[in-house]
């Protein structure tokens, strides 16, 4: 068994809303410096330490918890699973 270290991130679908995102964005337009910055989506990340076969597995394993603990609503949110 290795050790993986998990990172699951958590964001809202594709044209749904993104409150705290306009939030940020709204402030840096407001400070007037970073008009280059057009779009900010916010998103909250997980890490994980699992030990598992492989990464395949680990990944698996940590798709699994997340959707039977329901730490997302899928209806407005994705993930991404990155293992490293």
């Amino acid at each position: 068994m290795s050790t993986y270290t998990v990172h699951v991130t958590i964001e809202n679908k594709p044209g749904i809303n993104d409150p705290e995102g306009e939030t940020i964005l709204n402030d840096l337009v407001l400070k007037g410096n970073y008009s280059s910055v057009t779009k900010i989506r916010s998103a909250k990340m997980l890490k994980f330490t699992i030990k598992e076969k492989d990464k395949k597995s680990a990944e698996k394993k940590v798709r699994k918890l997340c959707d039977e603990l329901r730490i997302y609503n899928p209806m407005v949110s994705q993930i991404t699973v990155d293992v490293f």
